[in-house]
């Protein structure tokens, strides 16, 4: 005998919805049972914000990116930059050179030292053409392979990674951190926090010490930091250097680089489709999923991508690159070491992400292919630009002489008549000498006859200028009354080093004019 399952008979509520889900059916216009009843027609709705409107890019912004660490090849590249720029940044103040700060930008006494080059506001036509310099070569290298500045070499980057690393050591990796934000607050969480601020405070204060370094003898500011001998600037820039350092790479990280650099803006001009950069093989690796090691995937009609999101989870930026190339990403290839380790698992070809040209993915070039059409015009007139302003500025400096000398007119006094019938005129020369050795000089005068030339007061011709610094010295001339036309006369300054003086032998000649009254 069988059994037949009989429902419960429906109660009274059980009858009502179903009485008003029958209704609801009838009359589609009405709510169902239940729902919240819709405003009367004329009423403000709330809606949800658009998907690139300013709401949803705020709540982008205060979403954080975990990034998860990763071995490689770009790994390790990233690390030696790490280590490179840092051994540059902290050890080249320390560096001594004939007795001095071998780098110093002393602002006080106007005064750029660079080893054995002396640079004074007189040469700023160096430090225009040291930036362009570096705008072309920005302009190079990104035209070569995108944000490769930004990926390996940018402070943000590199202070990013140093912070992240001390995050590492002491909060533990990607998963591991996730789960100590999201856990109350106990005393293991406040000794780690605490921990992981106060290394990072450490090395701000140090990276904004070692940056005053820079403008002030930073063999003195040991003891001035500790005596509280700094000045209010030196405290300022400290403070906001470290203070700027510990904030962009502790807190902001990817949102500086994806919101605050101008240079993620304007890099999609200066790209190109033959231009290396951060590239995802959709060819290949589409379409993606998951899928055993021992199937055979190209026969299940499947791409590549086992789409893990490894390549997500280790972008410091929090993009992911299988979109398409993006103004967010820095090229700094975690996402290919990534990539090819999961590769390597699944014993499929390495490189399914990898530094290439949009070109080479669409047209299908090998590697070789593609390098050649690295050389294009808009490449060779970069380079050659670059070169040419090279070797310009080297050139300059070779020829540059060590001594510069203004020739500037007593406007007091054009000229008088002293005894022996002779008329004067005085001059101030502003004497700059760029080089490391004092120079001594005789200072001699032609274009008229009979004229002489004493400094004031020594009534002497020599002139000795100490080695990196400036020298204002009166000079009074003298000719006989005769020895021209009254009016105005052309007349040059001459400058020898004495014979057997130390330093270089310089023969230098300033025109001027020398007035003579009625």
């Amino acid at each position: 005998m069988t059994q037949r399952a009989v429902s419960p008979p429906p109660d009274a509520a059980t009858a009502s919805a179903a009485a008003s889900a029958a209704a609801s059916a009838a009359a589609p216009g009405l709510p169902p049972a239940g729902a919240p009843a819709e405003p009367p027609p004329g009423l403000w709705r709330p809606a949800p914000p658009p998907a690139n409107s300013v709401e949803s890019r705020l709540a982008e912004v205060r979403i954080k990116v975990y990034p998860r660490s990763v071995s490689g090849t770009f790994a390790h590249w990233r690390i030696v930059f790490v280590v490179l720029t840092q051994l540059i940044f902290y050890g080249l103040p320390w560096v001594q050179w004939e007795g001095r700060q071998a780098v110093l930008f002393d602002l006080g006494a106007r005064k750029f030292y660079l080893f054995g080059l002396v640079l004074w506001p007189q040469d700023v036509v160096y430090l225009a053409v040291l930036l362009v310099i570096s705008a072309l070569a920005l302009f190079l290298f990104t035209a070569v392979a995108g944000r490769l500045f930004c990926g390996y070499a940018c402070p943000q980057t590199v202070y990013t990674e140093i912070f992240m690393w001390i995050e590492r050591r002491i909060e533990g990796d990607r998963i591991a951190r996730i789960r100590l934000d999201e856990s109350p607050w106990t005393a293991r969480k406040i000794r780690l926090k605490v921990g992981k601020h106060a290394l990072w405070i450490l090395l701000a204060w140090w990276t904004g010490s070692t940056f005053i370094g820079y403008f002030a003898p930073i063999r003195d500011l040991g003891h001035q930091l500790f005596t509280l001998q700094l000045g209010a600037w030196q405290w300022f820039w400290m403070l906001f250097y470290g203070f700027a350092t510990w904030g962009n790479a502790g807190f902001m990280r990817e949102q500086v680089c994806k919101y605050m650099c101008p240079y993620a803006r304007f890099q999609s001009v200066m790209v190109d489709r033959d231009t290396f950069v951060v590239t995802y093989d959709r060819v290949r690796g589409e379409p993606r999923g998951g899928r055993s090691r021992k199937i055979d995937h190209r026969g299940a009609g499947m791409g590549d991508c086992v789409d893990c999101s490894l390549c997500v989870q280790v972008c410091p930026t929090g993009i992911d690159i299988r979109d398409g190339l993006q103004y967010m990403c820095i090229g700094c290839g975690a996402c290919i070491d990534a990539c090819n380790q999961v590769m390597a698992k699944m014993q499929y070809p390495a490189g399914l992400i990898r530094y290439t040209s949009e070109r080479a993915i669409d047209d299908g070039l090998d590697a070789r292919a593609a390098r050649r059409r690295l050389w294009r015009p808009r490449i060779l007139i970069y380079g050659g630009l670059v070169l040419l302003l090279v070797f310009g500025l080297l050139s300059s400096l070779a020829v540059r002489s060590p001594l510069r000398v203004d020739v500037i007119r007593d406007r007091g006094v054009l000229a008088r008549e002293v005894p022996g019938g002779q008329i004067e005129n005085i001059y101030r020369l502003q004497f700059i000498n760029t080089s490391d050795e004092a120079l001594r000089l005789q200072l001699s005068a032609s274009g008229l006859p009979g004229l002489s030339v004493r400094t004031m007061p020594s009534e002497s011709a020599d002139v000795r200028v100490p080695a990196a610094s400036n020298l204002l010295v009166p000079v009074v001339v003298r000719a006989p009354l005769d020895a021209a036309a009254p009016g105005s006369h052309p007349i040059r300054f001459e400058m020898r080093s004495v014979e057997g003086s130390a330093g270089p032998q310089l023969d230098l000649n300033e025109a001027a004019s020398f007035y003579l009254p009625q």
